[in-house]
């Protein structure tokens, strides 16, 4: 026993230099000026910077705009395939994940033509303009819908171990059998025992949207990751500056998300 606790500190110590080497040259990288000495305008200057503002706003729209239409499309879906056609699940299964092996210029190539050929074709009817409206740059909404797909196999994975922790066909038949209708059951049993995973879903599709670069960028719009690229080209202190604080944000959140979820467990148990 001692010996397992020994390598398994170890593979731990071992994966925490992994990540906090790297992240610690880099602090030393935006805080050590050649001549100056140590300073912090780095990351004195985040804020003044143009763009960071309106980029980061924007990706944190589309990061809530995503999370809501891939829960909403996912949740009573995987929620309907566990009650009436569990043997459907690996083929959902198969589906979500061909995200992951689909590679982000293939999947764009496939965005851009069918934004070419829209106007194209239907530029004598009313579908036009839905083709104009949802690459507004103000709020592309065909990056919700590219981040929606890229965030299935995340959200399926996260939602099908919430379901396969609880016993949703009892908690249904149980709600039912109280009078509540098919949203009631869904909203009023099954959600409140899915909310760790909702949880999960929501800060992976979050992380997604926030760090993703390939998409946004070969489709013109400038979402938060895309300012931090095309900042580095001038400064690079700044740039990694902003990756470092973006990194800890995302650490702070995901410790939020945890802890919530943490107390919504215990205050379901007391």
């Amino acid at each position: 026993m001692a010996r397992l606790n020994l390598w398994r500190w170890g593979v731990f110590g071992l994966a925490g230099l992994y990540f906090l080497v790297p992240l610690a040259a880099s602090v030393v990288f935006t805080v050590d000026v050649p001549g100056h000495g140590l300073t912090v305008d780095a990351y004195t200057q985040i804020v003044g910077t143009g763009g960071f503002g309106s980029s980061l706003l924007l990706s944190l729209e589309l990061a809530l705009a995503t999370i809501a239409v891939v829960l909403l499309l996912m949740v009573p879906a995987m929620v309907a395939l566990r009650l009436g056609a569990p043997k459907l699940r690996p083929v959902v299964e198969v589906v979500c994940s061909l995200p992951l092996v689909v590679p982000p210029i293939a999947f764009v190539a496939g965005i851009v033509t069918v934004l070419k050929w829209g106007p194209e074709h239907l530029s004598r009817t009313p579908l036009f303009q839905t083709f104009v409206a949802i690459q507004n740059p103000d709020f592309p909404v065909v990056l919700v819908l590219a981040y929606v797909v890229m965030a299935l196999p995340f959200v399926y994975r996260a939602l099908d171990a919430g379901l396969r922790a609880i016993d949703v066909p009892t908690l249904v038949e149980a709600a039912r059998s109280c009078g509540a209708s098919w949203p009631q059951a869904l909203v009023q049993a099954v959600l409140p025992n899915l909310r760790g995973a909702l949880l999960n879903a929501s800060f992976l599709t979050l992380a997604l949207v926030l760090g993703e670069f390939t998409v946004a960028q070969l489709l013109g719009f400038r979402p938060f990751a895309v300012w931090i690229v095309n900042v580095s080209g001038s400064q690079a202190q700044l740039s990694v500056a902003v990756s470092v604080m973006s990194l800890l944000v995302t650490w702070l959140l995901l410790l939020v998300l945890a802890g919530f979820g943490g107390r919504s467990r215990t205050t379901s148990r007391g």
